[in-house]
Formats: structure tokens, C-alpha cells, sequence
């Protein structure tokens, strides 16, 4: 159960509803996540969080699949099942296979086993991986 209520569309304060009128017509979609819907308590929230997400998952270097699939490692990584379970939709509905699913996978088990290995052994940095260092 949420925290906030998960507000229909007859509910949402008019800045919230106009920011869901703004993510419909971005993802060309008349479905509204319970995220968004949430944070519609907050329009203020709203506001802002969907304007660093459409910013940073918008066009960039980083080709929509790629993006996606990084979100999913991390929210991984950070136990955002919601997080999860949306983005790793959002890479499907972008082309994402199931083998890369499963290599996508094995790179964040992996990383993650040799992020603890590194730290809990306190293995120094290298100086060539430091910023300062010459190519």
C-alpha cells in the first residue's frame, strides 16, 4: 500500500493533471502508472521529477535501449522492485531480448560480487584508472 493515495484522473490537482496530460502526449499513451499517479499528490514533485526523467531518458549519446536497460541495473542494485518491473517492460517494449536480459543480469550479479570483493578487501586504486593519470 502507498504511502500517498494513487489518484484517479478526476482526482489530480490541476498542475498534476496537466503534467499527466504532458506524459500521455510524450509517450503517446493513455496509461498513467501508479508512480505518476502517486506522485500527483505532490504537483509540485510531479513537476520536477518528470522533468529530470523526460530530460535524462529523452534523446541523448545513449541510444532509448540502452537507457532503459540502465535503469533497470541500477534499480537492481537499489531494490526498486516498482522500478524494476516497469523499466524491464519499458526495454522489452524497446526491443530488449530475453538473452539480454540474462546478460544484463549476470553483469549486475557480477559487478556486484566484485564491488564487495574490492571494498571488503580494500584493494587500492590503480593510478592509470585515477582522472589525473596520462593517457
Amino acid at each position: 500500500m502507498s504511502v500517498w493515495p494513487i489518484l484517479a484522473d478526476d482526482e489530480l490537482p490541476a498542475r498534476s493533471a496537466a503534467v499527466v496530460a504532458d506524459i500521455r502526449a510524450t509517450r503517446n499513451t493513455d496509461f498513467i502508472n501508479n508512480f505518476w499517479r502517486v506522485l500527483a499528490n505532490d504537483p509540485k514533485l510531479l513537476e520536477r521529477t518528470w522533468s529530470s526523467l523526460r530530460e535524462v531518458m529523452g534523446p541523448g549519446s545513449i541510444d532509448p535501449l540502452t537507457k532503459e536497460m540502465l535503469y533497470v541495473a541500477v534499480s537492481i542494485v537499489n531494490g526498486c522492485e516498482y522500478c524494476i518491473r516497469s523499466h524491464t517492460a519499458a526495454a522489452r517494449a524497446k526491443g530488449m531480448s530475453e538473452e539480454q536480459l540474462g546478460e544484463l543480469l549476470a553483469i549486475v550479479g557480477m559487478a556486484s560480487e566484485t564491488n564487495r570483493l574490492a571494498t571488503g578487501l580494500q584493494v587500492p586504486v590503480d593510478p592509470q584508472f585515477l582522472p589525473e593519470a596520462k593517457d
